[in-house]
C-alpha cells in the first residue's frame, strides 16, 4: 500500500530543509596564497578561443597552444582544434615573426601590430610571459601576484585579466589554470576577448 503525505507534514518538511539551509556551514574564504615566483624558462600547453571585430563583424575562433619561452625569446604554435597548425610565431627583443600554414614568413618589430595585421587579432605575446604565470604590471605601473582571493587586474596597457580557476586552488603555491582577457576599444583598436585554459602539468 502506497502511503501519501499529509500537507501538514509536506510543510513541515520544507520547514526542516529551510533550517537546515539556513544553519549550513558558509564557504570557506578562498585562498591568499600567491603564485610561484615568476621563471623566465617555462613551457605551457593549453586552449584558447578569442572573441573580436573584423570588418564590422563579430569573430570567434579557438583552438590549442604550445608556449616556449626562455629568458629572451618567446616561441608559440597555434592548431585548431583537432591539431592541424595555424600559424608559429617567435619574438624576441626587437623583432617578431609570424608564419602562416603554407605561407611565407612575415617580420615586424613586434607581434602585436603584426598578429594585429595577419591574424585579425592581437595576440599579447609580451603581456603573456607574464600574465600566464599570475603575474603583471597594473594600471598604476605597481607589480600584480595573482591568487584565488586577489584575481583580477587592469595592466597597464589596458587589458583586463581575471583568473578565473585554478589547477588547485588549495595548494600552498596555486597555479593558474582559466584566464580571461578583455581589452575595451581604444583608438583604433577594437574590443576583444581572449579566454585562456592552461592543462595541468604532468607528473614527472
Amino acid at each position: 500500500m502506497i502511503k501519501l503525505f499529509s500537507p501538514s507534514a509536506a510543510l513541515a518538511a520544507l520547514a526542516a530543509c529551510g533550517a537546515l539551509a539556513g544553519c549550513a556551514t558558509p564557504s570557506a574564504p578562498l585562498s591568499t596564497a600567491a603564485v610561484a615566483p615568476y621563471q623566465a624558462a617555462i613551457e605551457l600547453n593549453g586552449r584558447l578561443s578569442v572573441n573580436y571585430s573584423r570588418d564590422g563583424k563579430r569573430e570567434t575562433l579557438s583552438g590549442k597552444f604550445n608556449w616556449l619561452q626562455t629568458a629572451n625569446r618567446t616561441d608559440v604554435s597555434l592548431a585548431s582544434p583537432l591539431g592541424s597548425t595555424i600559424a608559429t610565431i617567435t619574438v624576441a627583443p626587437g623583432y617578431a615573426s609570424l608564419t602562416e600554414a603554407g605561407k611565407a614568413p612575415r617580420v615586424a618589430e613586434d607581434i602585436d601590430s603584426l598578429s594585429a595585421r595577419t591574424l585579425g587579432w592581437t595576440l599579447p605575446v609580451s603581456g603573456l610571459r607574464d600574465w600566464l604565470q599570475g603575474h603583471a604590471t597594473a594600471a598604476d605601473g605597481s607589480r600584480y601576484t595573482a591568487s584565488p582571493a586577489h584575481s583580477s587586474v587592469t595592466t597597464r596597457d589596458g587589458w583586463r585579466l581575471d583568473y578565473v580557476s585554478w589547477q588547485d586552488e588549495a595548494a600552498a603555491v596555486p597555479r593558474p589554470r582559466r584566464i580571461d582577457l578583455a581589452r575595451a576599444a581604444m583608438g583604433d583598436l577594437e574590443d576583444m576577448q581572449i579566454r585562456i585554459v592552461i592543462d595541468a602539468p604532468e607528473e614527472k
